[in-house]
């Protein structure tokens, strides 16, 4: 088919020449096409070929859209690999990479080429451009839905329906859109439109390193600072918000064309084509005016693009610094009148305030189920907390999204959804002051009948226990009985109980040949059951510091947990005295085995910290059950045939209803050096306890040594002061491990020690939730510096004991997920 040359002048189009065009869509492995050749998709919606932009004489292959005459470019492949001649190919190879090639017969220079594939395993890839724009390869393994490679998930600067905007955090991919250079080249400009999941994810766009504007964040219908899009005839959007997944994507619901674009001097259109007058026309420009770009006013100023000056405060605060207010530098901001006084019996409140977009929420925490009023009681316990609000909009509102620290960017939004900001009582209205009263009235009455309640519980307790003690050893058969009934009250999801007959026949009685370890629960065995399958078989032992009240917390929070990076617990054994668990045999043992053993080290142990670290934020955040483990360590991460790790040993894990809370324990219980200050000190734990833990697993696995027991000839200090004297000193090469610098990629092993040492900082509100520390661990983003980590030599550690649940007390601050 013959195609005329074209030359079209309309904003955001692009000018190009181009000639015959083949009308297929897919290619086969080494069927090239020539420079002048296209592919075009089934519907006929789509063109894949070589152009040149504007006025460039440099090629490039692109995608384009078939039947608009203005010949919009939507995709290209070499943006920042041009060719100079019309003298190149594209082609797939046997492998399933796609190529361009230039030079001559097509084969002296690889001028671009897709990410390598995955599978070893390719059987006759296929290269096809669909009807939505996509470039998948796939093959007899694969699907056009699962493809080996797809353009979706490299986006250029233009957003197709169907795309994703976000993060996959399963292939540690982001995507994201990148200006062009100019009308005239399409490689990557200064702009950047991203989804930003630092906190509750919003959307920005950003000019070098700078902030340039803020969407967001979703309310349930669309981003704040938009229209609500899914009133719409044209188009339906989703947000995703889960483990896996965090992404906006749009549909189209009728067969209107439509994108979203990002233009070279970073204007961001959303375009409709119009058949009828041959054009694109704006169906939206996301930024608009002033108020458009990113804290204009401040920290708790409002910006309103129709008054002038833009800028005013927040009702309650006051200008910060006047003589630059008054010359129109804004960026100063506001400050409270009032101050807070956040203590025990602290007079403070909430002021609520309608019609403005929400601030900027990168310093914020969300729980999708919450209720308003246990968002508002989280928040007010707290002190840290400034703010809160519901985030879905929908059927009255649901979830609650917390703020921490200045609030910045907000504007005035035609948008009936209110923001909750803590005051001091003096600057609230007269129904705020009353509504306080009535909560500590409420509260106060609470707390009493919860201490005359749990008094009559000890009360009845410790009769009981005298009753118990009476009876002697006579009953330990209906003991047993009675502690296999409290487990089955538990609702297990028919955890099967093993019989001991089971157990001693898999593991030949308990042979001495069949052990393979011994922790603080007991000795653990390898076993078979009868239908050949694998086992491990952990035994309390009779001088075991962990007795039922441990046994019990680890069944039952193993059975009700359910993820690829956790031990998958089988069932569990009680007989008179014995207490047994069944797991999932691990090959490989502990990750402790080949760390700090004589096993050779490799770079594999990287990738190691972040999976493990997915098994973390599953515990804290996206479980039916919110778990703080307390003893994460590197012998509790057990590694798979295949060396994927998996968190093990919950029998000092406590499951809580909430997330940003505290508990406090008489007794610390858990493992030397992997244990927080707060905790080992004032037996505080938290969320941030399991984040030092982990740090300190991450710092273990770089150096090859354990925190505990590091010694260095030049200091004192232990392995997280030896890391931050190293990173002071821009020296953090050298904690690495002689045979890791043999196997690694250097970037990514300093990132982790990096992100280690922001997870190990000496007080806890400065530690990242885990969370932030998946997307530091998969991203290329600027990582903030760490504070001071906590020094502890081995003698100022208090004594760390395992103790049952008798010995321990709650303070409870923490509410319904």
């Amino acid at each position: 088919m013959e195609v005329y040359p074209t030359l079209v002048l309309l904003s955001g189009t692009i000018f190009f020449f181009l000639s015959c065009s083949a009308a297929v869509d897919t290619i086969s492995a080494n069927q090239p096409i020539k420079d002048g050749s296209t592919i075009v998709s089934d519907g006929e919606t789509y063109e894949l070929g070589f152009f040149s932009p504007r006025k460039s004489k440099n090629r490039y292959l692109g995608i384009w859209y078939k039947k608009i005459s203005t010949c919009t470019i939507v995709w290209v492949a070499n943006r920042e690999t041009p060719i100079s001649i019309a003298s190149a190919v594209f082609e797939l190879s046997r492998e399933g990479t796609l190529l361009i090639l230039s030079g001559d017969n097509y084969t002296n220079t690889v001028i671009w080429s897709s990410d390598s594939v995955a599978s070893v395993n390719v059987i006759n890839p296929v290269a096809q451009l669909l009807d939505s724009g996509n470039l998948v390869v796939w093959d007899e393994n694969s699907t056009k839905e699962n493809p080996i490679w797809q353009s979706f998930d490299y986006p250029g600067n233009t957003l197709l329906p169907g795309m994703k905007l976000g993060k996959d955090l399963v292939k540690e991919r982001e995507r994201y859109l990148t200006s062009w250079q100019s009308p005239d080249d399409p490689s990557i400009g200064v702009y950047k439109y991203w989804l930003d999941t630092n906190g509750y994810p919003q959307i920005f766009e950003r000019k070098g390193s700078v902030e340039h504007s803020r969407l967001g964040p979703w309310n349930g219908l669309g981003f704040r600072g938009l229209p609500i899009e899914n009133t719409n005839p044209i188009y339906s959007v989703e947000f995703v918000v889960n483990q896996n997944e965090l992404y906006y994507r749009y549909k189209l619901k009728s067969s209107v064309i439509q994108r979203i674009i990002v233009m070279w001097d970073g204007i961001i259109l959303h375009l409709n084509w119009i058949e009828r007058t041959q054009e694109w026309v704006t169906y939206q420009n996301i930024v608009v005016d002033s108020c458009s770009r990113y804290g204009p006013c401040g920290p708790y100023g409002i910006c309103a693009h129709i008054r002038s000056p833009p800028c005013s405060c927040m009702e309650g605060f006051e200008v910060k610094v006047p003589e630059e207010w008054n010359a129109g530098d804004w960026s100063s901001g506001c400050q409270r009148k009032k101050p807070l006084d956040c203590g025990i019996g602290g007079d403070h409140g909430f002021q609520k305030i309608s019609g403005v977009k929400f601030p900027d929420t990168r310093r914020s925490w969300y729980n999708l189920s919450m209720s308003l009023g246990e968002c508002e009681m989280a928040c007010m316990k707290n002190c840290s907390c400034t703010a809160y609000a519901n985030l879905d909009i929908r059927n009255g509102g649901s979830g609650c999204l917390l703020w921490f620290g200045e609030l910045m960017d907000m504007r005035q939004y035609d948008e009936n959804q209110h923001l909750y900001i803590r005051m001091a009582t003096t600057e609230l209205s007269g129904q705020s002051r009353f509504n306080k009263k009535k909560r500590i009235l409420t509260l106060v009455l609470s707390v009493l009948s919860t201490v005359l309640l749990l008094s009559t519980i000890v009360y009845a307790f410790k009769k009981k226990r005298k009753r118990r003690q009476k009876k002697g050893r006579g009953n330990r058969t209906h003991n047993a009985h009675k502690d296999h009934s409290s487990l089955q009250s538990e609702n297990l999801d028919e955890l099967p109980s093993f019989s001991m007959h089971e157990i001693s026949m898999a593991t030949d009685d308990f042979n001495i040949d069949n052990k393979i370890g011994e922790g603080g629960f007991g000795p653990v065995y390898k076993g078979l059951l009868k239908n050949g399958q694998v086992i491990a078989v952990k035994r309390l032992s009779k001088t075991s510091n962990q007795g039922l009240d441990e046994f019990k917390n680890e069944v039952i929070c193993i059975a009700k947990l359910q993820h690829r990076n956790l031990v998958k617990l089988l069932g569990y054994c009680i007989h008179g005295n014995e207490k047994i668990l069944i797991y999932e045999y691990m090959d490989n043992q502990s990750l402790d085995s080949f760390l700090f053993g004589l096993i050779l080290y490799t770079s594999h142990f990287i990738l190691v910290t972040t999976i493990s670290a997915r098994g973390i934020l599953y515990l804290h955040q996206d479980s039916r059950l919110q778990i703080i483990h307390r003893d994460l360590k590197a012998a509790n991460i057990l590694l798979d045939s295949e060396m994927n790790p998996k968190i093990s040993d919950f029998g000092l894990a406590r499951k809580f209803v909430g997330q940003d809370g505290m508990a406090r324990t008489k007794k610390v219980v858990g493992t030397y050096g992997y244990i927080p200050p707060e905790y080992a000190i004032h037996g505080r734990f938290s969320i941030k306890s399991d984040v030092f833990s982990f740090g300190v697993i991450m710092l273990e696995i770089v150096c090859g040594k354990k925190n505990r027991g590091f010694s260095h000839e030049g200091h004192s200090d232990n392995l997280l002061g030896h890391a931050w004297r190293l990173y002071r000193e821009d020296k953090s090469i050298e904690v690495m491990c002689a045979s890791l610098r043999n196997s690694c990629v250097v970037p990514e092993v300093l990132r982790s020690i990096h992100v280690g040492l922001l997870c190990v900082q000496h007080h806890a509100e400065d530690r990242p939730t885990m969370l932030s520390v998946v997307l530091m661990l998969i991203s290329e983003s600027t990582l903030p510096p760490p504070k001071k980590p906590a020094f502890f030599n081995e003698d100022s550690y208090p004594e760390v004991v395992s103790v049952s649940s008798q010995e321990e007390y709650m303070i409870t601050l923490l509410y319904a997920r």
